[in-house]
């Protein structure tokens, strides 16, 4: 069911690998079956690992001194998370990572990929190209809060993201949104 080439395949794609270069890129790769409710990174852990998420649904969040939780990002299959913050400034962890439904993935460390990145040029330029796509993504989304209402946050949300709506919970939608849950069940009465 996953094999190396699969997977390799499935995180790589439109890259073309010989047999032994996905044996060997497979090889630094772990696979972590993750259940719905486990935290994979907790604040003030040292992150050294990325996640590709294969099946599933995850979130990061942070939770202010009020205990109340700001999602960051919502993960689905095809997408990597993990603290970023904490990855790539090697400092400690100020988020969670919430596996929001049961999932199948692929954790790589700093240390394999930037072994794979000088190994295999063509998956470093293809991890830059995601990464960039990412910070773009993150940059829209702040502009967003600070430019829209509740109501055209959300319409943006299901434009850009229309499976991530099934797959989680309104508050943690609302969550992502910077609402309330209930300011969320109003725009959605709105629109029906």
């Amino acid at each position: 069911m996953y094999s190396d080439q699969n997977v390799v395949q499935t995180i790589f794609k439109d890259l073309i690998f010989t047999k032994d270069e996905i044996k060997t890129i497979a090889s630094v790769f772990k696979r972590v079956d993750a259940e719905k409710g486990a935290i994979l990174i907790k604040p003030g852990d040292i992150v050294t690992d990325i996640f590709f998420i294969y099946q599933g649904c995850l979130r990061t969040f942070y939770t202010n001194k009020k205990g109340r939780e700001h999602t960051v990002q919502i993960g689905i299959e095809d997408w990597w998370i993990t603290d970023f913050t904490a990855f790539f400034s090697t400092s400690k962890a100020i988020m969670h990572l919430e596996v929001l439904q049961n999932a199948t993935l692929y954790q790589l460390s700093s240390e394999d990929r930037e072994a794979l990145h000088i190994q295999f040029p063509q998956i470093h330029k293809f991890i830059r190209n995601k990464l960039e796509a990412a910070y773009a993504a993150f940059q829209k989304r702040i502009l967003s809060k600070l430019s829209m209402t509740a109501k055209e946050r959300y319409l943006e949300f299901i434009k850009t993201h229309p499976h991530i709506e099934k797959n989680v919970k309104n508050y943690h939608i609302a969550s992502y949104l910077g609402i309330t849950t209930e300011s969320l069940s109003r725009i959605r009465k709105e629109l029906t």
